[in-house]
């Protein structure tokens, strides 16, 4: 502080006096703050982040195979969306098989993923969203459309209403969940779509209220919390295993199809029980 005064001497009356408050620093002098832990810190550079959907090299042979895989994926999302196209112009069998071949597409980009050395992000997050609409939407369509004259339409729109929120949850379920190489974690959409597919596809002689009961069990196991074998598991089972199924399908395909899909529902909650007495 730097005080400027003067006072003038030849007069008897009051004094003028001048003050002058410098609070400002000294040159060299550093100032240490009273309290430091309520100083306001630098802000953070932001981190650089990388705007490409392809991890790794991006060489021209590497582009084009991500962009084969996820061509598959689109793939898929386009029959998707023909399936409810047809099944709204009731070509109902129709739009079955172009959800098997949504299924098959959806099988292939992810082994062609993994073959090729292209798996991304990116490229999860297109499988899932490219799953929500052939799978969560387009095979309940199917399915309404294929029960429309045989329940009632309420029950049939509540089935497959069903259907579609339990495949969302499924999906954002997988999306934040850890990975387990030999279970899934409830009934995937995939096979759901397929199983439901196939039944329009080879118009199972069974009253439409036992497939409506049907629909509904298939949503409620996709959102279950009950482990059930991958395919690499499966195709590990002893081949009198197989033969079985091979035998059936040649005396009665409709049946046999039945009983698989009802063996695999029953072997999660089985396999749950016997993990909860070990």
């Amino acid at each position: 502080m730097v005080r400027v005064g003067g006072r003038n001497s030849g007069r008897a009356a009051t004094a003028t006096r001048a003050e002058v408050i410098y609070t400002g620093v000294d040159p060299g002098r550093s100032l240490v703050p009273v309290a430091p832990h309520l100083a306001i810190p630098a802000p953070a550079e932001p981190a650089a982040e990388s705007s490409s959907l392809l991890p790794g090299e991006h060489t021209a042979a590497r582009r084009f195979r991500f962009a084969v895989v996820n061509a598959c994926t689109l793939a898929s999302l386009a029959l998707g969306m023909l399936a409810i196209v047809l099944a709204m112009h009731d070509e109902v069998r129709l739009a079955a098989a172009f959800l098997v071949a949504c299924v098959a597409f959806d099988g292939l980009d992810g082994a062609l993923a993994r073959k090729l050395g292209v798996s991304s992000p990116f490229g999860a997050q297109m499988d899932s969203l490219a799953d929500m609409c052939s799978f969560g939407l387009a095979a309940p369509v199917v399915v309404y459309a294929s029960l429309a004259h045989t329940v009632p339409t309420p029950a049939a729109a509540v089935a497959c209403m069903l259907v579609a929120g339990c495949a969302a949850i499924r999906l954002a379920r997988f999306n934040v969940s850890p990975k387990d190489g030999r279970f899934f974690s409830g009934v995937p959409t995939t096979l759901v779509a397929a199983v439901l597919a196939l039944t329009v596809l080879i118009d199972l002689p069974l009253p439409g209220v036992v497939i409506l009961g049907g629909v509904a069990l298939l949503a409620f196991a996709m959102v279950s919390s009950f482990p059930y074998a991958k395919l690499a598991r499966l195709v590990k089972l002893p081949a009198w295993f197989w033969l079985l199924p091979v035998v059936g399908a040649l005396v009665d395909a409709r049946l046999t199809f039945v009983m698989l899909v009802a063996v695999y529902l029953v072997s999660g909650p089985i396999m749950w029980a016997r993990a909860k007495r070990v």
